[in-house]
């Protein structure tokens, strides 16, 4: 029985094109997902789907039931493989995720998806800080611009930023191409 884990985190349809919050390299992130995802079945890795909700219908993305907060077509899930929801950027945080994770004998995650700033770094590091061995597909994972201080700060420097800090101390972060390898 395999030890690995995939959890494909919040790649939803408000992330893409014509979605409410579209992220910067949505699709291509999606893509590599599809080649991620389809090692993880090839392989007999138990394949965990993260999808979040927001708490009310007025949410700016993600609303209970909408068509956004659907998983995207692109990435699948198959009727066998589970199906998370949360509704905070930490897939741990409320949801019956580290009780599969344990029923199933897990000790290794491989975590791709969106946001690369938010639920992927808080997923990654709530996993680490749990004692799993954390992997985390930086090309299988997308973000969006984002401001401080009157600055804007384009998505390929965020998501660099919050991949070489979970590179640092959280996760070992790799391509696509290098996981497939």
């Amino acid at each position: 029985m395999t030890r690995t884990a995939l959890i494909v985190v919040d790649i939803q349809n408000d992330y893409f094109p014509g979605g409410k919050w579209p992220l910067a390299g949505a699709d291509a992130a999606a893509d590599n997902a599809a080649k991620v995802i389809q090692a993880a079945r090839d392989a007999g890795d138990l394949v965990v789907y993260i999808r979040h909700e927001a708490g009310s219908d007025d949410a700016p993305f993600f609303a209970p039931g909408s068509d956004g907060a659907q998983l995207h077509p692109k990435v699948a899930r198959q009727e066998h493989e589970a199906e998370v929801l949360k509704h905070f950027p930490n897939s741990f945080r409320e949801t019956g995720l580290q009780a599969l994770l344990e029923d199933k004998g897990i000790q290794q995650l491989v975590i791709i998806g969106a946001m690369s700033h938010m639920c992927i770094d808080a997923t990654a590091r709530a996993a680490a800080d749990l004692g799993y061995k954390v992997k985390v597909i930086h090309d299988a994972c997308a973000s969006r611009d984002l401001e401080f201080d009157g600055a804007t700060v384009p998505a390929a420097h965020v998501h660099a930023a919050f991949m070489s800090a979970l590179g640092f101390a959280y996760a070992e972060v790799i391509s696509t191409d290098t996981h497939l390898g």
